[in-house]
C-alpha cells in the first residue's frame, strides 16, 4: 500500500476568494518597494566595494576560527570561503577573505590589512598571504547594473516563449506570477536586512526559472483542457488545470525544500543567504502559480475559436465572473 501525502484527484475551488489572494498579493508586493525604498539593501561587498585577500597554510582550512578572530575589529562584512582546487598539494589549503569597504574609503588601509594579517597568524602561524585585490566602487557599479540587466534579460526572453507557446494573456500572466516572487524576495531580503551580493542574484534567476517552471506546467495542462472542454467557462478549465497538476506541483515543492531546509540548517554561513532566497522563492512560486498566474488569465480572459474544427462550439470568451 503506497502512502499517499497528496490526494491523485482534488476539487479546489482556487477561484473561491480569490478577491482575498490577489488582494493580499497585490498588498505584499507593494510593502515590499515600501520597505525597499525605507531600508533598502544590505549589499554585500560585491556591489559594495572592498577588499579581497588569499591565504594559503599547511593546516586546514577553519573558516569558523577565522571568522572569530577578525570579529573583535568590528570591519563590517566579512565573507570567508575556502578554496577547492584538483590541482592543489595535500598541505596546500587556500582561502578567500573579503572585507567590504570602510565608510569614506575605497578599500581597507595598509595598516588594517596587516592588522587582519595578524590577527589571522594567530590562528595559523605559518599562513601566507599570495594577494590582496580591491574592488572599488565603480566596479561594484558595474556589477549592480550588470545584475538588474540579467533578471531583465531572462524575464524578457520568458515573455517572449510563453508569447509564442500559449496566447499573450498567458504571457503576461506568467511574468506578473515571476514579478510578484521577485518583488518579494527582494522585499524580505529589505526587511530582514540579510547580505545581498551576486550570489543572492544567482538565487534569484533560479527563482524566476524554478517559478515558471510550475506556471507553464498549469498552462499546458489548461491549454489541453481548453480543447477538451470546449464549452465550459475558463474560471472551470483553469480549476481543472490547476487540480490536476496539484499533485505535481506540491510534491516538487515539498521535496525541493527538504533539501534545502537542510542546507539552510547544516550548511553554513557562506551558502545560508542564497539557500534561504531560493527556499522563500519556492514557496512564494507555488503560491503564484496557483493564485496570481491564473488570476491574471481569468481577468483577461482567452478567446477560443473552434469554428473550424466544431461550428457548434461556442467562441466567447470563457471566463465568468466569480
Amino acid at each position: 500500500m503506497r502512502l499517499r501525502l497528496i490526494p491523485d484527484e482534488t476539487n479546489i475551488n482556487f477561484f473561491r476568494y480569490a478577491w482575498i489572494t490577489f488582494g493580499a498579493s497585490a498588498v505584499m508586493m507593494m510593502l515590499s518597494v515600501v520597505v525597499f525604498l525605507v531600508y533598502g539593501l544590505n549589499f554585500g561587498i560585491d556591489f559594495r566595494g572592498g577588499t579581497s585577500i588569499r591565504t594559503q597554510s599547511t593546516e586546514q582550512v577553519d573558516v569558523a576560527a577565522y571568522r572569530n578572530a577578525l570579529t573583535p575589529m568590528n570591519l563590517g562584512d566579512i565573507s570567508i570561503t575556502e578554496v577547492f582546487d584538483p590541482t592543489f598539494g595535500p598541505n596546500q589549503n587556500v582561502a578567500m577573505i573579503r572585507i567590504q569597504a570602510q565608510d569614506g574609503d575605497e578599500s581597507i588601509s595598509p595598516q588594517t590589512i596587516a592588522q587582519v594579517q595578524d590577527a589571522l597568524r594567530s590562528v595559523a602561524p605559518d599562513i601566507t598571504f599570495p594577494s590582496v585585490e580591491s574592488v572599488g566602487p565603480k566596479v561594484s557599479g558595474e556589477l549592480i547594473r550588470t545584475a538588474i540587466w540579467s533578471v531583465l534579460g531572462a524575464l524578457t526572453a520568458i515573455v517572449i516563449y510563453i508569447w509564442l507557446r500559449f496566447e499573450w494573456q498567458f504571457a503576461v500572466g506568467a511574468v506578473a506570477a515571476l514579478v510578484h516572487d521577485v518583488t518579494l524576495t527582494i522585499g524580505l531580503f529589505a526587511l530582514l536586512q540579510i547580505r545581498f551580493d551576486l550570489a543572492i542574484i544567482a538565487a534569484i534567476l533560479t527563482i524566476v526559472g524554478y517559478s515558471i517552471n510550475d506556471t507553464v506546467v498549469v498552462f499546458d495542462r489548461a491549454r489541453e483542457n481548453l480543447r477538451k472542454y470546449k464549452s465550459r467557462p475558463l474560471v472551470e478549465v483553469l480549476n481543472i488545470s490547476a487540480n490536476e497538476t496539484l499533485s505535481r506541483t506540491l510534491m516538487t515543492s515539498g521535496t525541493t525544500l527538504l533539501a534545502l531546509i537542510a542546507l539552510i540548517v547544516l550548511g553554513g554561513d557562506v551558502i545560508r543567504g542564497f539557500v534561504f532566497a531560493i527556499a522563500w522563492g519556492i514557496i512564494v512560486g507555488t503560491y503564484s502559480s496557483l493564485y496570481v498566474a491564473k488570476n491574471i488569465v481569468l481577468m483577461l480572459g482567452v478567446k477560443r475559436d473552434w469554428s473550424k474544427k466544431d461550428p457548434s462550439a461556442g467562441t466567447k470568451y470563457g471566463h465568468i465572473d466569480t
